[in-house]
């Protein structure tokens, strides 16, 4: 957002001279993108996400504007900058991997010492829930279904193995 601000100062201080106010149209294109990229905002399972997309769309009407004043070296300089920064927010981002996991057991402690088994390794268990089924001959079963943020470099195989190294535990699906 400050290269999109930045941008836009400039550009109201040097683009538009003359004797009309040319600049209410990039204000109105400010607010109006504003608007749109703050529709792109959206607070879900205690997280913000799109803060990126409406940056994104701000400073895209930023480097339109530029070029639509003709000044290109500059919307040019602008728009590797925000490819640069995106690239490495990509990367930053991107480093740990969203995975949805379902398992059970007949045994109670052994999915409290799947979960262990889990932290032991510091994956990072987002949701969990454990739901508990009877069948009609009074048998108990138990399901637990988990959202975990761990590291990209982590294999799924991995877990698997982490998952069936725990004893009476069966892995239902896995997928990340």
């Amino acid at each position: 957002m400050a290269l999109g601000s930045g941008l836009l100062m400039v550009l109201s201080q040097f683009a538009f001279g003359g004797s009309f106010d040319s600049s209410r149209v990039a204000a109105q294109v400010v607010s109006g993108m504003g608007f749109i990229g703050a529709g792109t905002i959206i607070f879900q399972r205690n997280a913000v996400r799109g803060l990126t997309t409406a940056a994104g769309i701000w400073v895209a009407a930023a480097i339109g504007l530029t070029c639509g004043a003709g000044m290109y070296p500059l919307a040019g300089a602008a728009t590797v900058m925000v490819l640069i920064v995106l690239e490495a927010m990509h990367f930053i981002q991107h480093r740990d991997a969203n995975v949805s996991l379902v398992w059970s057991s007949g045994d109670r402690e052994a999915m409290m010492a799947s979960l262990d088994a889990l932290r032991a390794r510091r994956i990072h268990i987002v949701t969990y829930t454990l739901k508990e089924d009877r069948d009609a001959g009074g048998g108990v079963r138990y399901c637990a279904t988990a959202e975990l943020k761990m590291r990209d470099d982590f294999p799924l195989r991995s877990l698997t193995a982490l998952l069936d190294s725990v004893e009476g535990v069966r892995l239902e699906s896995i997928s990340g």
